[in-house]
């Protein structure tokens, strides 16, 4: 095999609905490409487009210099490459881990990569499958510079943009869970919203258009809270966190007078009412911050 062809080849390791759409972004943009997946016959589809099967792991991951995987979890990557003849076989290669887990996962994954001469990329996608290969997709990267520069030219056939967050294996994962905090934090807002509108007599379609206008409002402030935070400047002009822990009790008894669960705002207004009553009643809401941030470091 030439030096050239065994640059253009990537193998990858999960067939789940992502890591689909990932072989076939790679098979659209002519990439010769290696699929495996614990389960049989998932790869067919992708053999039909061109994609070569493997039969083991092993072999999978020694048809290319690059593997990326992408399975449920850590455990399930794990499963995989962590196999004695797996790891062998990746000696000498690089590894890209797109794989959803932890921080502190994709730090000790890393360690046992070097333990075992793997080159090793951590990375996070912050798109759903139907944008994979589009330039809707959204990829984050952290690991040794050098080597997400080397394999960024192959990586790119994946659509979108790519961002390299620093050497730091972790913080790809960090960002991740961050907005996946975001992100599940406000759906389970939402849902609650409209069982609670629901209880009044407002339907979830009549709801939705001023939903939206909330959602909107949003963007300015994620980029307000995000100054006060860095700089430790918590103003409440405007809108104190005495103001924000009052309307946040309003949610709860409505909530409660319909028997509809409220534990997540009363999580909320609890984290407000202790920053209160530490002296901060003027401060805004992202104050909690501090108060949560204490607390990790008790």
């Amino acid at each position: 095999m030439s030096q050239h062809a065994h640059q253009s080849a990537v193998t990858v390791l999960g067939l789940g609905p992502m890591g689909r759409a990932l072989a076939g972004a790679f098979l659209n943009a002519g990439v010769r490409t290696t699929v495996w997946n614990r389960t049989p016959g998932k790869d067919l589809q992708l053999a039909e487009r061109g994609a070569y099967g493997a039969p083991t792991p092993e072999a999978a991951v020694a048809a290319s210099e690059l593997t990326v995987i992408c399975v449920v979890n850590y455990d399930a990557a794990d499963a995989v490459v962590r196999r004695e003849a797996v790891a062998g076989a990746l000696g000498g290669r690089t590894l890209v881990n797109l794989t959803a887990d932890t921080p502190g996962r994709a730090r000790s994954t890393a360690a046992w990569a070097a333990e075992h001469g793997i080159e090793y990329l951590d990375g996070a996608i912050m798109t759903p499958t139907t944008t994979i290969g589009t330039p809707a997709a959204v990829f984050l990267h952290s690991g040794p510079e050098e080597l997400y520069r080397r394999h960024r030219p192959m990586l790119e056939a994946l659509g979108g943009t790519h961002t390299h967050l620093g050497e730091e294996i972790g913080r790809a994962a960090a960002y991740d869970i961050a907005l996946l905090d975001v992100f599940w934090t406000a759906m389970a807002g939402y849902a609650h919203a409209l069982a609670v509108a629901r209880a009044e007599g407002v339907t979830a379609r009549e709801l939705a258009p001023f939903a939206k206008g909330i959602g909107a409002i949003l963007p300015p402030i994620f980029e307000e809270a995000a100054a006060e935070v860095d700089s430790g400047g918590f103003s409440g002009e405007g809108n104190p966190i005495t103001s924000a822990a009052s309307s946040m009790a309003h949610v709860v008894h409505t909530s409660e007078a319909h028997g509809i669960d409220a534990s997540v705002m009363r999580a909320a207004e609890g984290w407000a009412r202790r920053v209160i009553a530490e002296g901060h009643g003027a401060d805004g809401f992202t104050r909690i911050t501090e108060l949560l941030t204490a607390r990790a470091h008790a």
